[in-house]
């Protein structure tokens, strides 16, 4: 469902979330996940979920997350390339490069496949898929290099080799003009607040207690935390869904991105 842009003037904003933060514990309704402690705060910020627009200033994205999470968070979510007329990851990277579904035949069709994987640009994974960044032609490259796949998935190897050959190839990508425009209307400026959780009474608690405005993004940081390992990319696809393609980035880590981080206190 699409929401209603809802515009807030930057110091009614920064306003909202300080009021937040002196309320100390707060129980949530919600249910215990990843997107519970974002989803709260949105509840009582009066946000519509992931459309936060700001009056009379630049955009921001909302970010919460637990302080305790070891949890990656999710930056932003795209597809690689080509996405017409059906996306590469249902076309080529499923039925291609997928494995079989841990649950296929039990939860799913005896056919599932699976296409689930964190890619970095330091190294391969265990099936021999990493990212590789091509400054030149201005893309993102999904590679496969069968040299790289560990032996304790040779059935699959020699299934993927039949038509890929013995040479590392680019089976995906990203344009940097795409990623771009995906930057610029997400991440560009952020607001990131981190919150202390607890149980009581079976039920979660958050106390929000860390806010900080991140701004000054550039492209250029984004390509950098990729070659650097900072910034992954996770894919969550099987025959029957694509949970999508997320990039993400480690905790703590956002000077890779941003050189402007103000504590709001």
């Amino acid at each position: 469902m699409k929401h209603e842009l809802l515009n807030i003037p930057k110091a009614e904003l920064l306003q909202k979330l300080k009021d937040v933060k002196a309320l100390g514990w707060i129980h949530t309704s919600r249910s215990k996940n990843d997107g519970a402690v974002g989803n709260t705060l949105e509840d009582l910020l009066e946000i519509p979920e992931n459309n936060l627009g700001i009056a009379n200033t630049v955009d921001w994205e909302l970010k919460a997350q637990r302080k305790a999470t070891s949890s990656l968070i999710t930056l932003f979510h795209i597809d690689p390339k080509p996405r017409k007329p059906k996306s590469v990851v249902a076309k080529v990277l499923l039925p291609f490069y997928g494995w079989a579904h841990q649950e296929a035949g039990l939860k799913y069709g005896a056919d599932e496949m699976s296409f689930r994987a964190t890619l970095n640009a330091v190294n391969y994974t265990d099936r021999g898929i990493k990212i590789s960044i091509d400054s030149v032609n201005r893309k993102v490259n999904i590679v496969f290099n069968p040299s790289k796949c560990d032996e304790r998935h040779r059935d699959w190897l020699e299934r993927v080799t039949g038509y890929h050959g013995n040479e590392e190839q680019v089976i995906a990508f990203w344009d940097f003009d795409d990623l771009q425009k995906k930057c610029a209307g997400k991440i560009r400026n952020t607001i990131y607040v981190n919150a202390d959780a607890r149980i009581v009474d079976g039920q979660e608690e958050f106390k929000y207690d860390k806010i900080e405005l991140l701004e000054d993004f550039a492209f250029n940081n984004l390509l950098r935390g990729l070659i650097s390992g900072n910034i992954l990319i996770d894919f969550d696809a099987r025959t029957g869904h694509n949970h999508g393609t997320k990039f993400r980035i480690k905790q703590n880590n956002w000077p890779v991105l941003f050189s402007k981080i103000t504590e709001l206190k």
